[in-house]
């Protein structure tokens, strides 16, 4: 860097001068005498000038050294005006707070899926702050994020398939689901072990390291549609189940002009505005640990019971249902295993990080004999007579309300900590991650609004899945995993990655159109 002397320096000190007085707007009056000293330049910053300041020094870090070098150089010049002494503290401040790691760090909102404000994440634990798990507790973990109300509706896919078809296609979705589930782990790893990469919480994170923004945007989307679909399949839950207890017998019955699905979905709205206005999850932690004891033990009553039927009616059951509800029974599938963005998460609390794709192997291989079980003994059980919704094929004895309601009463209450991950992305998005009761309520509507539209329970399911969770679940994680681990994959890996990525986009855009015609396409 050339020396500087008074001459040469002349249009750079008034630069500085002005740019001081727009970012310190308040030192107008000291200009005229000698320049402040910096410590009372904190006092003096506003709001909008310590923001450009901020932008300036993220600038000057990389040039650090030439700010060194011009001190020195400066110090030789001669003359003692006002105007140098003040340039003077206006570069050392800059230098002095440049070194302040909590403002330099501006690649810190580009590292996180969220803002410094403590808001809900995808990633947030329901019981505060994370604590290193052992492997029994990873296990329950996974198994909790993983299994939801996708289940209730493996028993009418495996009608509409056969129970061998929709066995073989539910094992191929579970080892697909958990390879990808690893390669999120794996690319995690491999980013994080580079310099120059900060720590990766979560889906969203990783999407900013490997493709930057548009990575990012992706898997907000896709986490948006799947959250809010799932919230949209528990509406659609909550209303047919309770039109089957109380409205079996009327089925023409309205009320101010509403269906019976109609009116138990507006019967919630007006709770589920109550019960998302909750700012954080800390406080519905509760109701999370109630929902998932209450689905656990509806699953192992609705098996029994369907042991029994079987036992008594013993009705006719086909192996293979044709190639025509294929992408049907594969939406179906990768919906039951949703989940997936919690497992970087996991990861990190995971005390013995070695062992957690073992733990996750183990827990996906339970959970598919589970739902395997599930699917085939519902079908078994009623054969052509089993519903979308299975529970409703129990009857509306004693035993078969008391399991509908508590579904009905987990879902409802599983409903608004599955739009926190909704709420967590639009508002950093939109409001700069303030929590914003208005939009939550909009966003309230909207999923309301469309669960009115929507008849079938399963068929809604295979739309989600098809549609949203093949791209969270498959093509994202191989993408990601093709880009950031490349030059150390072989040909093989590649190959492999590429074609997950490819079969993910047709079996979602073919899945997608089929299951539309389902819902919407008036058969003759």
């Amino acid at each position: 860097m050339p020396n500087l002397t008074q001459g040469s320096s002349c249009h750079f000190l008034h630069l500085c001068h002005f740019s001081a007085l727009f970012l310190f707007p308040n030192l107008s009056d000291h200009t005229t005498s000698i320049a402040p000293h910096p410590s009372s330049l904190w006092h003096t910053l506003s709001d909008s000038g310590f923001l450009s300041l901020c932008k300036l020094l993220s600038s000057l870090q990389e040039k650090r050294l030439e700010v060194e070098l011009f001190f020195s150089n400066f110090n030789s010049c001669s003359g003692n005006s006002k105007q140098f002494i003040f340039l003077y503290w206006f570069l050392k401040f800059l230098l002095v707070v440049s070194s302040r790691e909590t403002i330099m760090r501006f690649d810190k909102e580009a590292a996180s899926s969220s803002n410094s404000i403590s808001i809900p994440r995808e990633d947030t634990p329901l019981l505060g702050k994370a604590t290193q798990s052992s492997q029994v507790k990873t296990f329950a973990n996974i198994f909790i994020a993983i299994v939801g109300s996708g289940v209730l509706g493996l028993p009418y896919t495996f009608k509409k398939s056969g129970w061998l078809f929709g066995l073989v296609t539910l094992a191929i979705v579970s080892s697909l689901t958990y390879y990808c589930m690893t390669l999120l782990v794996h690319t995690r790893r491999k980013l994080e072990s580079l310099d120059g990469f900060s720590k990766i919480n979560s889906f969203g994170d990783l999407g900013f390291s490997v493709c930057g923004r548009f990575g990012r945007i992706a898997v907000d989307v896709m986490i948006i549609l799947s959250q809010a679909g799932f919230c949209v399949s528990y509406l659609i839950f909550i209303a047919n189940t309770s039109a089957h207890l109380f409205n079996s017998s009327s089925s023409s019955f309205q009320f101010l002009g509403l269906t019976p699905k109609a009116l138990y979905i507006w019967g919630c709205f007006p709770f589920q505005l109550g019960l998302n206005s909750i700012p954080t999850l800390t406080h519905m932690a509760p109701l999370s640990i109630f929902a998932d004891v209450v689905q656990i033990a509806s699953m192992g009553v609705v098996m029994i019971e369907d042991v029994m039927v079987f036992l008594k009616n013993r009705p006719a059951v086909q192996a293979f249902g044709g190639w025509n509800v294929f992408f049907y029974c594969v939406g179906v599938c990768v919906y039951a295993f949703e989940g997936i963005g919690m497992i970087l998460p996991l990861e990190s609390e995971a005390r013995d990080k070695d062992k957690f794709g073992k733990t996750l192997g183990l827990s996906m291989l339970f959970i598919f004999l589970l739902y395997g079980g599930f699917g085939a003994l519902g079908y078994f059980a009623f054969g052509d007579q089993t519903r979308d919704i299975i529970t409703t094929n129990i009857g509306t004895g004693f035993i078969g309300i008391l399991i509908q309601v508590g579904l009905c009463i987990n879902l409802f209450f599983t409903f608004p900590l599955m739009m926190h991950p909704v709420y967590e992305v639009v508002e950093r998005r939109l409001m700069e991650g303030r929590y914003c009761l208005w939009l939550r309520w909009i966003m309230v509507l909207l999923v309301s609004l469309v669960a009115l539209l929507v008849p079938n329970f399963a068929d809604f399911l295979s739309l989600v899945g098809s549609s949203v969770c093949i791209a969270l679940g498959f093509v994202l994680p191989a993408l990601f995993h093709l880009l950031a681990c490349k030059s150390e994959m072989g040909r093989a890996g590649l190959m492999v990655d590429a074609a997950i990525v490819g079969i993910g986009v047709v079996l979602g855009v073919s899945g997608t159109w089929t299951v539309l015609n389902e819902i919407f396409v008036i058969k003759a």
